[in-house]
């Protein structure tokens, strides 16, 4: 029951992202009824939300894949140059390439709710639409803040550029390289959706990201 329960919460997890950024994405901007006025404060909530989700979506992830490889997954309190925060944890007995994909399983949420976003709404910046930006934000910032901390080398052992390193046999910087490339690339592409070139470097990445289970 406990694993019917994880497995559904991490499917409404990756999910929620998904339909709140596509909502009204098959309507031109010609056909979608006018909006009120909407208010600073309600326009920010909606954003941390939207940051809440990409959050929710990005564990979800691990959350995922730890319940497929029946890994016992567990809540872990870490924290990072003193700053407490959480992960999810699991038995080390795994498979490496298992454990790569457990690690990787964040990102890979992440680059789906991002291209989901860009493909189907590729002038957001133009939009008022708080909710989907702030899923995006949050899936750049924290591809840069995990790149960041790959490069230095630093940060709690369960991160996940760490985890992809050691099962991919790769330097770990070299992953820090592969996160901030897609974070870069879906930046530029909010801004500039007219440059085409762009929008397929990324997907260009965010594929080699996944093939590297192979490795």
């Amino acid at each position: 029951m406990l694993r019917r329960v994880l497995v559904f919460a991490s499917v409404v997890a990756f999910a929620c992202p998904h339909l709140a950024a596509g909502q009204e994405a098959s309507l031109t901007p010609a056909q979608r009824p006018p909006q009120p006025a909407e208010s600073t404060i309600a326009t920010v909530a909606k954003f941390v939300a939207g940051g809440a989700l990409g959050l929710a979506a990005h564990e979800g992830g691990h959350l995922l894949f730890n319940v497929a490889f029946d890994s016992d997954p567990s809540l872990k309190r870490v924290d990072f140059h003193g700053i407490p925060f959480f992960a999810i944890s699991h038995r080390a007995d795994l498979p490496r390439r298992q454990e790569f994909i457990i690690s990787s399983a964040g990102f890979w949420i992440q680059h789906a709710g991002s291209e989901w976003i860009l493909s189907r709404r590729p002038r957001l910046r133009g939009e008022r639409a708080p909710l989907a930006k702030g899923i995006l934000a949050f899936n750049v910032l924290t591809s840069v803040a995990y790149a960041g901390a790959a490069f230095a080398r630093t940060g709690p052992n369960e991160r996940d550029t760490l985890g992809m390193a050691v099962t991919s046999r790769l330097d770990e910087r070299w992953i820090g390289a592969l996160v901030l490339a897609p974070a870069v690339f879906d930046a530029w592409r909010y801004y500039r959706p007219d440059v085409t070139w762009i929008k397929w470097a990324a997907r260009a990445i965010k594929a080699g990201m996944v093939i590297l289970i192979v490795r």
